[in-house]
């Protein structure tokens, strides 16, 4: 057990409401930030070291909080990372409780793990804990959107620490934290076709749509399973009327890869399809990966056994997954720093109606983190 106390997941949980029904979509800036200016008070009330980076782009902003640690801030910290924003509209969800699940917006992905890093360093502050090594905490406002205006920060943040922690939810039926993730990318088709009257005028059109529909075709059959590509393109667009040729249509395509050759190899056939068609529409495509691929590496192994030991003191398993989904893990651990990912709170329905959390899993795995804020070091 941490040298902090935690507290019971009914008090965790009670806090962690308030968190929840501050709705914060990624597109509304000034929400996000109302949530920020709520943790940052309380991380000042405690003495932590605020840094805050305000928004650009439509975004929110982010924050950072520093804990000095032993010998005066000196050695390289521990950075613990997560984000605020959600993928809900604010009134798509709402939070209520049934059973030993608790949901709301955003709840598994990912406030109850932001807010594990949160509490844990509240907390250490609160209580007086002496850590092995100073911590940083990165809480961001972009992460649902590929991290466009927060990578830098967190890229510099993780440069000069030791180890790099992300409490994204746990996944899966077996809770898994996560050392491995595929790399990702987002590319936006466009095609410029030709109107003419779909009747009277058939010859004269140049379908954008029909081009669309050859290119998503294409671009489908270059999955690979077993190699562990994927691609998906949604949403789409095209079209007016049906008695109108379309001269404009397009998609976004995702994109998962295993390793960098491969998320290169992916764009670059992609890409290869822009251009004059023979059919007279053209094609425009832009976009490339935007999150290298996290691999597994002994350095992150060893960090796992750390993790894993306290969970099993603490009196729950818990086990490893590669991940096909991507996280500001994938960031630090391209820079080699080592990264474990997925220790968050524990349920299901990322981006789905029914995202949950196990709420009686709380104390438990916010102590995990905290014992590893208070014990990885140089």
């Amino acid at each position: 057990m941490p040298a902090t106390q935690i507290g019971t997941s009914e008090t965790l949980l009670a806090e962690l409401r308030g968190w929840v029904e501050h709705e914060t979509p990624t597109t509304d800036a000034a929400a996000i930030d109302a949530l920020m200016n709520t943790v940052a008070a309380e991380l000042e009330a405690v003495g932590a070291v605020l840094e805050r980076i305000p928004g650009r782009d439509g975004y929110g902003g982010h924050l950072v909080a520093r804990i000095p640690g032993p010998r005066g801030g000196q050695g390289r910290p521990v950075l613990v990372a997560g984000h605020l924003d959600t993928v809900w509209n604010h009134g798509v969800l709402s939070y209520r409780v049934e059973g030993d699940k608790a949901f709301g917006p955003g709840i598994y992905d990912m406030k109850a793990g932001s807010f594990f890093a949160f509490h844990a360093v509240r907390e250490i502050l609160r209580q007086k804990v002496a850590t092995r090594a100073p911590i940083t905490l990165l809480l961001t406002s972009d992460e649902e959107v590929g991290s466009p205006t927060s990578r830098e920060l967190i890229e510099r943040e993780a440069s000069g620490a030791c180890a790099v922690l992300i409490p994204e939810p746990a996944g899966g039926a077996d809770k898994c934290c996560v050392t491995a993730r595929k790399g990702t990318g987002r590319m936006v088709v466009t095609v410029k076709g030709q109107s003419a009257h779909s009747g009277g005028n058939w010859q004269d059109g140049r379908s954008a749509v029909v081009t669309l529909a050859r290119l998503i075709t294409t671009i489908h059959g270059m999955v690979d399973l077993d190699a562990g590509t994927t691609t998906n393109c949604a949403p789409v667009w095209g079209g007016t009327r049906p008695n109108v040729i379309p001269n404009e249509a397009g998609c976004e395509v995702d994109i998962r890869v295993a390793t960098v050759a491969k998320g290169e190899e992916l764009v670059a056939a992609i890409q290869a399809l822009a251009g004059p068609q023979p059919d007279g529409t053209e094609v425009r495509i832009t976009g490339g990966m935007n999150r290298p691929p996290m691999v597994e590496t002994p350095a992150v192994l060893a960090l796992y056994e750390q993790a894993r030991a306290i969970a099993g003191r603490i009196g729950y398993d818990l086990p490893k997954q590669h991940r096909g989904g991507g996280s500001d893990g994938n960031f630090t651990a391209a820079m080699g720093i080592p990264t474990l990912d997925g220790l968050g709170g524990a349920g299901a329905g990322a981006h789905a109606e029914f995202e949950h959390i196990l709420w009686r899993e709380l104390a438990p795995r916010c102590a995990t983190l905290c014992e590893l804020l208070e014990t990885l070091g140089d």
